[in-house]
């Protein structure tokens, strides 16, 4: 670079004015060495006066050394070859010119194509103009004269991705932000304009459905209990609902509603005396326990959480030591609603009520624990009241000699099903199910439901017989065989097999 750019006017103090004084004493004084730039300017009125042709370029005397390493230098930087074209330039010079790479000292750069540059002195204007080899020259002095600058390199497309990128990020989040606050958006501007709230249902209600208002409870109360029976969507817009309307008032009691009704059929139906009804809990025989739980919560007004609790504490009901569960001990029958009694007392009711039936029976009080889980198991194999008897003898002759029970039901109450008696390979070869009387010989450890009246008196008063075996060989009529041997057992089997075949809906 150093036999290419005119260094001494690049780094030149002063201003333009300086630097033209300087050249005015330069040329008063002929006997000074020229500068470069002064030596080309020379060389080139030299050429413009002498004739135009190859001879006039091949008489210009060129002094030139020859290196060390035989490359050929000019003499003088005055006699240094002008490039005529871009890529005659040297390669650290082009790298300035274009702005490939950073240029030393990018003061002493300007644009090649006149405008703004910026020297020693701050910016400066200059008009681009073209010698004779091409090389650009600038107004006002005191730049280094270089080629116009080449075609620009193509942009970078980075940038313009990482904007795009960046502005679509801000619209997805936009769109997100809009979905999270529009349906809040929406709540309050139904709650100004007095609009239905969108978490209410519509409507007068499908299916009935009742509902009972306890003695003591506020209106935060009552909409929780009506959200619980499925009446209402919400408990909160139902209680909103009481609080712009402070004149109703509700009377305990229970009320025959539908599911699924706006806060305001629904209140309108609480507030009519013609939907009160007598309410009741009916236990059928053979309930588990927690479907009368879920019956209480249903019925009762009650919450699912005070209901487990009552359940769990086995020991306040008065029975016998050793009682882990209330399974078995609540009598099957019909409970009146009392708007004023809490989960305890209803569970009282019905143990009282089976204590009361095992008496009438004639049970001992030391033997009531063992009825019961007898008769629970009964009670879930049995078919027509007629059988249950033999069903009951059929399992005291097992037991006598010392045969498992092998009894289905047993099984699924120790899977956690309750409504059905049949199990699966795996589940009768499960020794961890302490209900599985396939695996375990003897009754169950504790009931799997509540018995009746029935079931109760089939245990105390058993058939006579030497049965071990029983299916039912119809389904439509329960009609069930019991059979002595297990080979008699086989031919009742097939017997069931062929009505299976015969009437597929079963299957």
């Amino acid at each position: 670079m150093a036999d290419d750019l005119d260094w001494d006017a690049i780094i030149a103090p002063g201003d333009d004015a300086g630097r033209r004084r300087r050249s005015a004493d330069s040329a008063a004084d002929p006997d000074r060495p020229m500068s470069r730039r002064e030596a080309r300017a020379a060389e080139a009125a030299a050429a413009a006066s002498a004739p135009a042709g190859p001879e006039a370029e091949d008489a210009r005397p060129v002094t030139t050394d020859v290196g060390s390493a035989g490359t050929r230098h000019p003499v003088a930087p005055a006699d240094a070859p002008v490039a005529r074209s871009h890529d005659e330039l040297h390669p650290e010079v082009q790298a300035l010119l274009t702005g490939e790479v950073p240029a030393p000292d990018a003061r002493a750069v300007g644009d090649a194509h006149g405008g703004t540059g910026t020297g020693p002195d701050g910016p400066r204007d200059g008009a681009g103009g073209t010698g004779d080899g091409g090389r650009g020259g600038r107004g006002g002095g005191g730049g280094a004269s270089r080629q116009p600058r080449g075609p620009r390199p193509p942009r970078r497309r980075g940038p313009l991705i990482a904007g795009i990128v960046i502005v679509a990020l801000v619209l997805a989040v936009g769109v997100g932000a809009y979905a999270f606050a529009a349906p809040k958006i929406q709540q309050v501007v139904g709650a100004i304009g007095g609009s239905r709230e969108p978490d209410d249902y519509t409507g007068d209600g499908t299916s009935k459905v009742t509902v009972t208002i306890k003695q003591g409870d506020i209106g935060e109360d009552v909409a929780k209990t009506l959200q619980r029976s499925g009446v209402v969507k919400s408990s909160k817009v139902f209680y909103k609902l009481l609080l712009t309307s402070p004149d109703v008032s509700f009377q305990p009691g229970s009320y025959e509603l539908k599911k699924e009704m706006s806060s305001k059929a629904a209140l309108a139906a609480l507030r009519d005396s013609d939907n009160r009804v007598e309410a009741s809990i009916v236990i059928p025989e053979g309930t588990a326990l927690q479907d009368i739980e879920a019956g209480m919560v249903s019925k009762a007004g009650l919450t699912e959480a005070e209901v487990t609790a009552a359940a769990k504490d086995v020991q306040a009901y008065g029975l016998p030591a050793g009682t882990t569960t209330l399974e078995g001990w609540l009598f099957p029958a019909t409970y009146p609603i009392n708007p004023g009694w809490t989960a305890k007392q209803y569970f009282q009711s019905m143990v009282d009520t089976m204590k009361e039936h095992l008496a009438a029976a004639g049970v001992a009080e030391g033997d009531q624990e063992r009825v019961i889980v007898f008769a629970s198991l009964v009670q879930k194999e049995a078919g027509l009241a007629a059988d249950y008897p033999k069903v009951a003898r059929v399992f005291q002759n097992r037991l006598d000699i010392d045969m498992p029970l092998q009894s289905d039901a047993t099984v699924a109450y120790g899977t956690g099903n309750t409504h059905k008696v049949t199990t699966t390979d795996a589940e009768r070869a499960d020794a961890g199910n302490e209900y599985n009387t396939y695996v375990h010989k003897g009754l169950p450890p504790a009931p799997i439901s509540n018995p009746g009246d029935v079931a109760i008196k089939a245990v105390t008063n058993m058939a006579d017989g030497k049965w071990l075996y029983f299916v039912t060989v119809d389904l439509d009529t329960g009609e069930t065989v019991f059979s002595d041997t297990y080979a008699q057992h086989q031919v009742a089997v097939k017997q069931f097999q062929a009505w299976l075949r015969a009437h597929p809906e079963y299957q």
